[in-house]
């Protein structure tokens, strides 16, 4: 008489509790997508990296505007250009240090906009004086120290008056001129532009869904309104400038 092996009836009687009990969990798991696929870290964080915000382009013929090549000297005497920006989030702005109106209300804004981001190495500023007869590096390197500019990627930059013009009227479309009978002698829109990693011009949408294309950099947010009641914008960069950084 042939002996019955107990031996493969108890693995057997084992492969098909297993079965029983855990085959339905793993397929319930795997109908609800709670199964943990085969991903990488570093393909998580490019695909993070590459993420873009709902912030605009500027188009111009239907084509992204991006900053125009520049290179002007800042208040260390260096020579900075527009690759000095790769790879950063930062905010223009076209001013004078003599401005007896605008100016101050703009780069107040900005000191905090800095002290804000002052953990990130990848923000930055560009400021322009539209009076750099007068305005020269050691003007400049006073008028940062008065105003409390500590980020390394702020630069206040000098030259040419005729480049420096260009650059904002035509490169920015942010509106400068000399005006003999205005307070200063000169004139500004006192609106910033924000510029992205890959120096493209970028902003918001409004309700109707275009963009606004600047900020308005006279308005803290403190005073919520100025006395035209025009409502602040230095919040809203405050957050298209987090975006971008996120990028």
């Amino acid at each position: 008489m042939k002996k019955t092996n107990y031996s493969y009836i108890g693995i057997a009687f084992i492969v098909l509790v297993f079965g029983i009990i855990f085959i339905p969990k793993i397929v319930d798991r795997i109908s609800n997508d709670d199964v943990i696929r085969n991903e990488s870290r570093s393909d998580f964080a490019d695909d993070k990296k590459n993420k873009k915000s709902d912030l605009a382009f500027i188009e111009i013929n239907g084509e992204p505007k991006k900053v125009p090549a520049f290179s002007f000297t800042n208040q260390d005497r260096k020579t900075i250009t527009n690759k000095d920006y790769e790879g950063k989030v930062y905010v223009i702005e076209f001013f004078f240090t003599t401005c007896p109106t605008i100016c101050p209300r703009m780069n107040a804004n900005l000191i905090q906009i800095q002290n804000t981001f002052k953990d990130f190495e990848n923000f930055g500023v560009a400021s322009f004086t539209i009076n750099p007869d007068y305005d020269t590096p050691e003007i400049l390197k006073a008028y940062a120290e008065q105003y409390g500019v500590t980020n390394p990627n702020w630069h206040l930059m000098t030259g040419d008056k005729a480049t420096i013009y260009k650059l904002s009227n035509e490169g920015f479309n942010l509106y400068t001129a000399e005006e003999d009978d205005v307070a200063g002698g000169f004139e500004h829109s006192g609106n910033f532009a924000l510029v992205d990693k890959n120096g493209f011009i970028r902003s918001r949408k409004d309700d109707f869904g275009n963009p606004i294309i600047y900020y308005r950099g006279i308005v803290s947010e403190a005073e919520k309104v100025d006395e035209d009641g025009t409502p602040e914008e230095i919040s809203a960069l405050k957050e298209d400038i987090k975006k971008l950084l996120n990028e």
